[in-house]
């Protein structure tokens, strides 16, 4: 009797440890689930930043991120000054200031939950933003392999994956029908950027040089030695520009097109060195739109894709 006592007390205390630790991992459970994140980024500066939900109020340093982000369901409470990329959702919004130039004071007072940073210029503000326990996403979106992972970090933040994942496949289809009609030939082009400081030269990591590079051109400029601040351009040198031979010129720029085109014409008018390049020779000198060139044409990449081979190739672009 005292065994068959021990055995049905024994069963009884494993019965009820047994409940106990289920309630206990029940709630653990519970716990886990309730403290969750609902996403967890790794931004282009290489941080990890966990969102613990779905921001609400988000400020963008650039205006190039305001047209992704809102085709996968995204909206800002704040965004920057943009005479070129202003979608028509954001007009109305909060200005923080030009591009180059954040107030970050007009940051905070849009009471963010979440601020998008443009890598190479608005690192800075991290400090004041965690300091005031706003996180922060470091967003890099030049090349069109940016452009299609940051469209995926968007979707994250947004938890619309499918809507990302869509807008990728439309974006590679339209690019995939201008590179299947560009003909298999190679083009030896230098793309130079011109602003009122001068000239400097694109390298491949640049919006023009990784699109000619795409469409399987040669940039003469490739191997140069790039900028000590700018790792995506070269120094501009004319005596180089005329060892390198190339068939073809792009020009990108900032500031007045008019003004740009005018300097330009003069300066090849009144050197010879200018005048020996191929390229000038056979009339080959072409401008690209600030719109799609200057700044990330972000959803607008198959257009500049095709804008790029319709200059070369008029015939096929019809």
């Amino acid at each position: 009797m005292h065994r068959n006592f021990c055995m049905v007390f024994t069963g009884l205390f494993l019965l009820t440890a047994a409940a106990l630790f289920a309630g206990c991992g029940a709630e653990k459970s519970a716990k886990t689930e309730q403290g969750a994140s609902f996403a967890v980024i790794q931004d282009d500066m290489g941080r990890e930043v966990k969102l613990s939900k779905k921001p609400e109020r988000i400020v963008a340093l650039s205006a190039s991120f305001l047209e992704p982000l809102h085709a996968v369901g995204g909206d800002v409470v704040g965004r920057p000054d943009s005479k070129t990329k202003m979608p028509d959702y954001a007009k109305d919004k909060a200005s923080v200031g030009e591009v180059y130039q954040i107030d970050v004071e007009k940051v905070l007072a849009c009471q963010p939950d979440l601020v998008l940073i443009n890598k190479g210029m608005n690192e800075k503000l991290i400090s004041t933003l965690e300091a005031n326990n706003v996180p922060s996403i470091v967003i890099d979106m030049r090349s069109y392999e940016d452009v299609k992972r940051e469209i995926k970090t968007f979707a994250q933040i947004t938890g619309e994956k499918e809507k990302g994942d869509a807008l990728i496949h439309e974006m590679d289809a339209k690019i995939e029908g201008v590179l299947a009609r560009v003909p298999q030939e190679k083009k030896r082009v230098a793309i130079l950027h011109s602003t009122s400081q001068g000239l400097s030269v694109q390298l491949d990591g640049s919006i023009a040089g990784s699109i000619a590079k795409t469409l399987g051109w040669e940039n003469v400029a490739a191997g140069m030695t790039p900028l000590e601040k700018n790792p995506d351009a070269a120094p501009y040198s004319m005596e180089t520009l005329v060892e390198q031979n190339p068939e073809i010129i792009f020009v990108t720029s900032m500031g007045k097109m008019d003004e740009i085109k005018k300097n330009m014409e003069k300066t090849i008018a009144e050197s010879p060195a200018w005048q020996s390049i191929p390229a000038i020779k056979q009339g080959k000198l072409y401008y690209l739109p600030q719109d799609l060139f200057l700044l990330s044409p972000g959803l607008h990449y198959p257009e500049a894709f095709e804008m790029m081979a319709k200059l070369i190739y008029p015939e096929v672009f019809q």
